[in-house]
């Protein structure tokens, strides 16, 4: 076995058609597409018998370590189409203390923030970026409140396609710097991320580039459903009671349950599913309310606001995607209030060692709340996502010193 066999070594392919996520009706593969007909994201479905027939568990034991494992159930269809910068397998990091000190069961995060750009935005973006540069296409846009943003540009730099991305005006610094250093052209606006995506389809017409927003293409949700065949495999083709998912335009909640279904298809896995819990924060939590409504689509949340920018989405078009997953799992969706995102970072940080993300630190200051109000119990298995690494995010400052001139009281230590 060689390190890049997953990218140089041709393998079957078994994508047959693109479907509308809500009327059903069917699209030819190999073509562009944005949204269906009727207006909704498509997905990419698969010859799961063939895939069956042409995948064992024991093939992909032998395979290198990398996202491209999965290669016979993803849309790229030939090696020299796939755009990668190392997509790791991330690890499953269980927090012991923590998980003591609540009395509750075991506590596992996949840290997303060891894939290339520094979060899980990469699984997403490096298949939007294989199969643009499949299909041809030269120009890219997107709104992002960063992370998104960076992982576009990184990739679509890497193969030579074009990048015009724009951000909120309060994006952190460190993203729309690394965004334009990977080759993007980047514009801060005075809005949200969705005021963003309209200039972005807007210029659509207008300009000619292909608009990579959030389930606007359908490939996005292929990338990001490695989450679900990656974890299922690490846990021995096992899934965790609940997911515990950082949701803002959903995308990975969308990914992961559509990968536990095409596994139980390949007979990888039983019939197990985990519960999907969507993650909010209270300044921005359009999902939550439309699941204690009981509707099937959620409607815009006026002046979001939040510290976990990953997750301040006002509005998504998979909405329904997500509460069909969230509802169909026996799952739910949970805000958590900026000051809880605080303190949960801090303490996963102070008593495990891991430096989460805020939009990380959100799931498990949602895992503490509904362990307390009975939501999960004290022996489920959970799943947290920490989706960026907490090295992009600004930081407490320490200001203690030493004069190493004058006598050091040595007792202080």
């Amino acid at each position: 076995m060689h390190d890049n066999d997953n990218l140089t070594i041709e393998r079957p392919t078994f994508v047959t058609h693109l479907e509308c996520a809500m009327e059903g009706d069917h699209y030819a593969a190999d073509q562009v597409h944005n949204l269906s007909k009727a207006g909704k994201p498509l997905l990419v479905r698969y010859d799961l018998a063939g895939v069956k027939k042409a995948l064992t568990k024991d093939a992909l034991a032998q395979r290198p370590g990398d996202m491209w494992r999965y290669r016979e159930l993803l849309p790229v269809r030939k090696c020299k189409d796939i755009v990668s910068l190392g997509e790791v397998t991330t690890p499953l990091i269980r927090l012991p203390k923590l998980g003591t000190k609540l009395g509750g069961g075991e506590i596992i995060v996949k840290d997303e923030g060891r894939l290339p750009t520094g979060s899980f935005k990469a699984r997403g973006l490096v298949m939007a970026v294989s199969m643009g540069k499949a299909l041809g296409i030269k120009h890219m846009a997107m709104p992002t409140n960063g992370n998104a943003g960076a992982a576009l540009a990184a990739y679509a730099t890497s193969c030579g396609i074009k990048t015009t991305i724009f951000c909120p005006a309060d994006t952190p610094e460190v993203n729309v710097s690394e965004i334009e250093l990977q080759g993007a052209t980047v514009y801060r606006v005075n809005g949200y991320i969705d005021d963003c995506g309209k200039i972005v389809g807007e210029g659509k017409a207008k300009v000619g580039w292909f608009d990579t927003s959030t389930l606007k293409e359908p490939y996005r949700i292929e990338g990001k459903k490695t989450m679900g065949l990656e974890l299922a495999e690490q846990l021995g083709w096992d899934v965790p009671d609940v997911i515990f998912y950082p949701t803002g335009g959903g995308t990975g909640l969308i990914g992961m349950w559509k990968a536990f279904d095409e596994l139980e298809k390949i007979g990888f896995i039983g019939s197990k599913r985990p519960r999907m819990v969507a993650v909010q924060a209270s300044g921005c939590a359009p999902m939550v309310r439309a699941y204690d409504a009981g509707t099937e689509h959620a409607t815009r949340w006026e002046d979001a606001h939040t510290i976990a920018s990953g997750i301040r989405v006002p509005q998504a078009i998979g909405d329904f995607l997500i509460l069909r997953a969230v509802r169909e799992s026996k799952g739910f969706a949970i805000a958590v209030d900026d000051d809880k995102i605080s303190a949960a970072l801090n303490e996963v940080a102070r008593e495990e060692g891991l430096l989460l993300c805020p939009e990380g630190a959100a799931t498990y200051a949602a895992y503490k709340d509904s362990l307390a109000d009975g939501r999960v119990s004290k022996t489920d298995r959970v799943m947290l996502f920490n989706c960026a690494t907490g090295l992009k995010y600004p930081l407490p400052p320490v200001t203690r010193t030493l004069d190493r001139h004058k006598p050091i009281d040595y007792t202080q230590f």
